[in-house]
């Protein structure tokens, strides 16, 4: 099975420091972060966002080597962020996904949807919005030791808080959603997360 391919991301120490906690609060990894946005984001919109850009000048940090000839030697470099990814990307275009990322979690908007006859933009820049964050909601989810057995287990596999009460409707959509993360065939697929996905939504939508 291929592992893709690592991609060195040089970027502001600011913006790497916000997209690592981010990471972190989430639970998943960076590159987690950049296939969720990419997973639901189209290339023209995503292109759209404004790139962070690479760090200034002034802007390095000091590293220690730890392997090779020059182990031990201290060095100053552009702070970056590192990810593995299957296919070819943009350096420029992984920094967007990840500014559109932290964007969405940190309540900002950065989708703009152009007026293209009597199409709702604003419906569809909600819709878009409210999709990534079901997809940077669900990269947090970590199975549960056991089979489901209660209807807040099932709740909190498909992201909902124990007190929710959505309809059949919306239960199908986030597990739809949820399901292009974590199916097999994808490359974030996932098998015990996805058994757990189909487990949770047999268990809220049976008679």
């Amino acid at each position: 099975m291929a592992l893709g391919r690592s991609y060195t991301i040089p970027c502001p120490t600011a913006f790497r420091d916000r997209v690592t906690a981010l990471a972190r609060r989430q639970g998943v990894s960076v590159a987690d972060l950049v296939r969720a946005v990419q997973l639901l984001v189209p290339a023209d919109l995503l292109a759209k966002v404004v790139d962070p850009g690479e760090p200034a000048d002034s802007d390095r940090e000091d590293v220690r080597l730890k392997t090779g000839p020059s182990k031990d030697r201290r060095m100053r470099r552009k702070p970056r962020l590192q990810v593995r990814l299957t296919g070819e990307h943009a350096v420029a275009d992984l920094r967007r996904a990840l500014r559109l990322a932290l964007d969405l979690a940190e309540g900002g908007t950065a989708l703009r949807l152009e007026a293209a006859g009597s199409v709702d933009t604003a419906a569809l820049h909600q819709e878009e919005v409210e999709r990534l964050k079901v997809s940077v909601q669900a990269l947090a989810f970590e199975p549960l030791a056991e089979d489901i057995r209660s209807r807040s287990e099932a709740l909190y596999v498909l992201g909902y808080p124990p007190w929710a009460t959505p309809d059949q409707r919306a239960l199908r959509s986030r597990f739809r959603a949820l399901a292009t993360v974590y199916h097999p065939d994808n490359p974030t697929g996932d098998t015990v997360r996805m058994a757990q996905l189909n487990a949770a939504i047999a268990f809220l939508t049976r008679a």
